[in-house]
């Protein structure tokens, strides 16, 4: 007998998106870890998406059990892909987890990947587990996807203590709210210490300095976002950074995005820009330890980087009110006068005459949260 079917839950984790799987990943190793567990994964979406770099291969490298690939988004941008991706991706879960017997699913965050196994998991009788649930960010879409996922969730795994109020004064009952932390920082923890100090070791005067630029688009039309982006690079390549651009999501308005970086990238000079479609989890992190600073609208931002000492520029409302992970967070409306005169604060913050580059933890754990996850699931 297989080891999935002997354990005592199977527990089916879905993946949508490069950066969700990412922060699972210390989930993911800590279910398939426990003798209580065993562990299904479920592939849908940006994932399967060769414009976004069909990172389903990255999951396959890393040898878990898939046990479905559900195709949802298409990719084109039109106004109904997210709509129609959700209504495929709910069928093809459902299907997937019973013909699989799971007995709990388990997602993460926000996004309509995540909310279609939630939907899936429900009709179809089998408990939910939510990490992330009890964040705040008003200023995007995804913040009504995320509070949709806690009213259906049986298991709640916020990452703060902040959020895991929130969840009870949304009606949750406390004995299923367990604070974990972020699970994105526990990998990011084991790599910081090595690269912190390769970091330090180096002259700052023999080497450019780099930006890494991570911005999604927000929902609104494809020439709004292409501006908005426009304006952001522009404003750091005058800063005279180098810029390792990596692709947004597949959400409504991604193609404005994509256009904007491939303009910018035919008027730049060689060397000058570094573009990747997705990067794996180790790689996205190594090049956060060596940024300079991290500009854009990625709760990467606001969690990772000041949990590790890099300043972060958060442009625009995407991220508005979630909990920072330290400081060195700078606000700036998408203007280029406002990002201008974040970035310049953010850069002042490591390489100015009292450099502030330290780390900051605590708000979102020490970075054990997938040990507590699986932990919780086997006692469920």
């Amino acid at each position: 007998m297989s080891r999935v079917r002997a354990a005592r839950h199977r527990v089916a984790v879905v993946t949508g998106t490069r950066a969700e799987y990412g922060l699972l990943r210390s989930a993911l190793a800590a279910i398939r870890a426990h003798p209580r567990l065993g562990l299904q994964v479920i592939v849908c979406g940006m994932h399967l998406l060769a414009r976004f770099g069909r990172t389903v291969r990255e999951v396959e490298r890393d040898g878990w059990p898939i046990i479905a690939r559900v195709r949802m988004q298409r990719g084109d941008d039109s106004p109904t892909d997210q709509a129609a991706g959700l209504a495929r991706g709910v069928r093809g879960i459902a299907e997937a987890l019973h013909a699989a017997r799971s007995t709990i699913v388990l997602v993460l965050g926000d996004r309509i990947e995540a909310l279609a196994g939630a939907l899936a998991a429900v009709t179809t009788g089998i408990r939910l587990a939510h990490v992330h649930g009890g964040d705040v960010a008003p200023g995007d879409f995804d913040d009504a996807v995320r509070d949709a996922i806690t009213q259906l969730a049986d298991l709640h795994f916020p990452a703060s203590r902040v959020a895991a109020r929130r969840l009870v004064g949304m009606g949750v009952p406390r004995d299923r709210v367990h604070v974990v932390g972020a699970p994105g920082l526990d990998r990011l923890f084991e790599l910081a210490r090595a690269r912190t100090a390769r970091r330090a070791a180096r002259d700052p005067a023999a080497r450019r300095r780099t930006a890494l630029v991570v911005y999604h688009p927000t929902g609104r039309a494809a020439a709004i976002e292409r501006s908005a982006m426009e304006t952001l690079l522009e404003v750091v390549a005058a800063e005279d950074l180098r810029r390792v651009i990596i692709y947004p999501n597949s959400d409504r308005g991604h193609s404005g995005v994509v256009a904007a970086i491939r303009s910018h990238v035919r008027r730049s000079d060689r060397g000058e820009v570094v573009v990747h479609r997705s990067l794996p989890r180790d790689a996205y992190i190594s090049t956060l330890l060596d940024a300079d600073v991290v500009v854009g609208n990625s709760s990467s931002g606001i969690i990772e980087a000041p949990a590790v000492g890099t300043p972060a520029v958060d442009v625009g409302d995407r991220q508005r009110g979630r909990l920072h992970g330290g400081p060195g967070v700078f606000h700036a409306a998408e203007s280029r006068s406002a990002i201008a005169a974040a970035l310049r604060r953010a850069l002042c913050y490591t390489t100015g005459r009292r450099p502030r580059r330290r780390p900051a933890r605590g708000v979102y754990g020490d970075g054990h949260a997938g040990e507590r996850i699986a932990r919780i699931l086997a006692d469920a």
